[in-house]
This record gives C-alpha cells, sequence and structure tokens, in this order.
C-alpha cells in the first residue's frame, strides 16, 4: 500500500492555488459575495416594524384630540403624517398602502375626556402584513391604555382623590437583547447562512469541473493517491473560507455593530468546524453531480431546507414535529445555536458542547461518504 507522499500532495496543492488564481469569478465569489451578502441580507432581513405611515382623521380637534396623536407619535411606531376628512380618503390611503393605519379621533372626544364621560377611538389596520398589524395594533393598545390612565388620574385628582395605584404590577426585564433589535439576531445567523452557500457552491464546482474539462482523467492516471488528490483540492477551499469568515465577521463586528459577547476564539474553532462540514457537504455533491448544473440545483436544494427549517427565520420550537424532525439533519440548525450563543449570551462549551458534538459528527460522515465516492469515481 503506498504512503502518503507529501511532494505530490504540494503539487496538487499549488495546482489547485493556480487554478482558482485564474479563476476570477471564483475569487470574487469567494472573497467579495459574502461580504456584499452580509451587507445586503444584513438591511434587508430586518423584521423592526416603525415609524409605519399612519392617516389621521381628527373630528374633535380639540387639545386632549392633539395630545392623543402626539402621544402616537412618540411611540415611534406610528407616524400620523396624513391628516383626512373622511372614509373615503382613509380607504384611499389605505388601499394604496400609503398609510398602514388609520386612526379615527369622534367629535365629541374633547368634550367627553373633559366631562368625565366615556369615548373610544377607532383604529383601523392594514392587516394584509400580519407583522406590521400587529405590532402596529399593540402600539394603539398601549397608548390608549396610558391615555385613559392619564385621564382617571386626572380626574380623580379634580375631585380630590389620591392617584389610583394598581394592586398587581408587572416588571419585565429583556436580557442578552435589551433593545429587542432584529439586527442583533439577525447577524449572527446571516453569517453562518452565507458562509454554508458559498462555501457549498464553490466546492461542489470544484471537482464537477475538473470533469467537466478532462482533467480529473489525466490526474487519475498519475501517481497521485486519491486521499492527496481530495486533501490537495480541498485546503485551498479551507483557507478561502476562513478569509471569508474573517472578512464577513469583521462587517458585522464593526459595520453593524454586533459584537459576540463570548469568546472569540471559540467562535473561530466552532465556526471552521461548521466550515468543515460544509466542504464535505460540498464535495459530497461534487461527486454526485455529473454536471455543473446538477451542482447547482443540488446546492438549491441544501439552501431552501437551512433557510426554512433552521431557525433561522421561523422559530423551531412553533414547527411541527415533522417539519422540526426534517431540520434536525441540516447541520446549519444546530451552528445557528453556537454562534447566536456566543454571540448573544456570551455562552461558552458547558452549553454548547451538544450541538458541537453533532457538527462534529455530522463532518466525520460526511467526509467519510464523500471520500468513499470520491476513491468511487476515480476507480
Amino acid at each position: 500500500m503506498k504512503r502518503f507522499n507529501w511532494s505530490r500532495f504540494m503539487a496538487i496543492l499549488i495546482k489547485e492555488f493556480r487554478q482558482i488564481a485564474r479563476d476570477k469569478p471564483s475569487v470574487i465569489m469567494a472573497v467579495g459575495m459574502p461580504v456584499i451578502m452580509l451587507l445586503l441580507f444584513g438591511y434587508a432581513v430586518n423584521t423592526d416594524v416603525d415609524h409605519m405611515p399612519t392617516v389621521v382623521w381628527d373630528q374633535s380637534m380639540s387639545q386632549d384630540s392633539r395630545e392623543v396623536i402626539s402621544s402616537l407619535r412618540n411611540s415611534t411606531y406610528l407616524d400620523p403624517d396624513f391628516y383626512v376628512r373622511g372614509y373615503d380618503e382613509i380607504r384611499g390611503y389605505l388601499d394604496s398602502s400609503s398609510a398602514r393605519v388609520a386612526v379615527i379621533i369622534p367629535p365629541d372626544y374633547g368634550k367627553q375626556v373633559q366631562g368625565n364621560g366615556n369615548t373610544a377611538v377607532q383604529v383601523l389596520v392594514d392587516g394584509s402584513d400580519p407583522t406590521a398589524a400587529r405590532a402596529a395594533m399593540s402600539a394603539v393598545q398601549t397608548v390608549g391604555f396610558n391615555t385613559g390612565w392619564e385621564v382617571q388620574a386626572e380626574r380623580l385628582a379634580q375631585q380630590g382623590g389620591q392617584t389610583p395605584v394598581l394592586p398587581v404590577q408587572v416588571e419585565t426585564r429583556v436580557w442578552y437583547n435589551p433593545d429587542m433589535k432584529s439586527l442583533v439576531f439577525n447577524i449572527p445567523a446571516l453569517i453562518g447562512l452565507i458562509i454554508q452557500n458559498v462555501i457549498a457552491m464553490l466546492t461542489a464546482f470544484s471537482l464537477v469541473r475538473e470533469k467537466e474539462r478532462g482533467t480529473l482523467e489525466q490526474l487519475v492516471v498519475t501517481p497521485v493517491r486519491p486521499t492527496e488528490l481530495m486533501l490537495g483540492k480541498l485546503v485551498p477551499f479551507v483557507i478561502i473560507a476562513f478569509v471569508s469568515l474573517m472578512l464577513i465577521l469583521s462587517v458585522g463586528i464593526f459595520w453593524f455593530g454586533v459584537p459576540p459577547k463570548g469568546s472569540f476564539l471559540l467562535l473561530i474553532i466552532l465556526s471552521m468546524l461548521f466550515v468543515t462540514t460544509v466542504l464535505a457537504i460540498g464535495l459530497l455533491i461534487s461527486t454526485i453531480s455529473q454536471t455543473q448544473l446538477q451542482a447547482m440545483q443540488m446546492t438549491i436544494l441544501l439552501i431552501l431546507p437551512s433557510i426554512l427549517l433552521s431557525g433561522f427565520i421561523f422559530p423551531r420550537d412553533t414547527m411541527p414535529l415533522l417539519l422540526k424532525g426534517l431540520g434536525g439533519v441540516v447541520p446549519l440548525t444546530y451552528f445557528l445555536v453556537i454562534v447566536r450563543g456566543i454571540f448573544l449570551k456570551g455562552i461558552g462549551l458547558e452549553y454548547l458542547w451538544k450541538e458541537t458534538l453533532v457538527l462534529a459528527t455530522f463532518s466525520f460522515v460526511l467526509f467519510f461518504l464523500a471520500a468513499k465516492r470520491f476513491r468511487k469515481n476515480l476507480d
């Protein structure tokens, strides 16, 4: 049995680096694409809902109605910039999506507030976007509760009574992401998703490109062993993946201002473990595919479940049991727990060892299958 020969390995390694350097689109895709994708998705994938355009029909035109409008604006969720004089105008704003919310203050609002009466403010919400609709309803209900409480307190004060105190109060504290910004939640996940997509695609194309050009057959007749050939083709992509990882981590930390709260060294080590798993997936795809089109189609089949089932967008806790099980065979599922845990919570291996063990198992099994198919293809 032939032993591993370092000179043959280095020859394949140098050849692969030269081939990658001549392939300008691949270099741009490996280095520039992750940064561009993080910048695009970092701003685009934003679930924070605020400053929704709001139309107001103030039939009261009183000091009290103006205070309600001011409270809505101060909530930062609604921007009451449009004023109308009827339902037809309101329908026009909502139909055209020029406004998402309509606030209708009745004519006797000021009179009822000052005269110890009861009144109601009507709010119409565009429900075509459920996320925005829920945020709008929550903001309006909060403003309504606060306004009603202030009016009641003023009435009691005028009557010589004491300001009422709620018998039960709830004090909330938000840990890890106090401002509840979606950017802080999304940026770490985007780093994992982008690294997976770019590296898997580059690796999947590498061997298939050799098949299409006929250079793989030329390598088969040389003394190079399958292990030397496989490692020689993978090591350059490991280096490229590390450079891409450092670039997008830098963008996430310095451009978006989302630094990891935990160990940066642990983040790099576990990220490279995930990269190893992705390289194994890409190599396995390249051994199955006969053309670059097939490799791209199979990579897309990997990307879609990763986005939908990994917890990147939708919480896995709310998924049906079947879909949750399918998400369990997606490596990104476990890396998202790792990267969000280090970025947001600052936790270490004492809490992340299960996900780390699963990723290591994925990497070993996938590399074993890929190496077996790789040798079979060469034979």
